[in-house]
């Protein structure tokens, strides 16, 4: 074990080439993580696409467990929330039995965090529109959630880091005043540069926000024994609850 990775080395498969979500990350975790990341090359962000990109990742979980890594996250929530979310149990399963290392995906990390800040009832946010936002939605009702609204912002794939954070908050809290009683709030892709606004979002509208860097940030700490709290990024990180 290097010096650096005392405390666990974390392979990770990201879905696209985008910058920003590692160093995001990397800023949010402890010393002593590290980071093993490889690439696939999603770039259209449609349903085709996604639907065929399960597969790739198993040659890259191939050498991030012969790497020796302490644990295994398959990043993008897509490609197997379209699976549904008893189909993603089974795929997470199945690599667990064939690399005999703990594997967690986006959605499983996603639900996990839902339950331990008590989340029921939420809305969603995406940077897709059209029926795989139903999709999505159908995930969470699988997984035991009533998903009170799940709507996305019209913007091409390859230019969702662009997205001003002040129109992302505007969008989120539209859609979150058309539905109050949510007790949660959910923005669903690694691809925006929205984190500061996660702590305004939930300071404002007084809500928890799960969105998919910090809570990977939390996961990870969970998973390797580790409990680092960071504060200003929402609930979920500040306060680290037990799942």
């Amino acid at each position: 074990m290097a010096y650096t990775s005392w405390r666990g080395v974390v392979g990770c498969i990201k879905p696209t080439m985008r910058p920003g979500g590692i160093e995001e990350l990397i800023r949010l975790l402890p010393d002593g993580i590290c980071l093993l990341p490889l690439f696939l090359d999603i770039r259209k962000g449609t349903v085709a696409e996604f639907e065929r990109a399960v597969e790739p990742y198993e040659p890259l979980l191939d050498k991030l467990a012969e790497a020796k890594v302490d644990l295994l996250h398959p990043e993008g929530a897509p490609p197997f929330m379209l699976k549904g979310y008893q189909g993603e149990c089974d795929i997470i399963k199945r690599w667990e039995d064939k690399y005999q290392i703990p594997v967690f995906t986006s959605g499983s990390n996603h639900v996990r965090a839902m339950k331990a800040l008590g989340v029921k009832k939420f809305i969603g946010a995406t940077y897709f529109t059209g029926p795989i936002n139903d999709m999505f939605a159908s995930y969470f009702v699988g997984a035991g959630f009533n998903v009170l609204g799940m709507e996305g912002l019209d913007v091409p794939f390859a230019d969702v880091g662009q997205l001003s954070p002040y129109e992302v908050y505007a969008h989120v809290k539209k859609i979150y005043l058309r539905n109050p009683t949510a007790d949660g709030i959910y923005l669903l892709g690694s691809g925006w540069r929205i984190m500061e606004m996660i702590q305004e979002l939930e300071d404002d509208l007084g809500v928890p926000v799960i969105h998919p860097i910090p809570t990977r940030a939390w996961e990870i700490q969970r998973r390797l024994h580790v409990r680092r709290p960071v504060e200003g990024y929402g609930r979920l990180l500040s306060e680290m609850p037990a799942d």
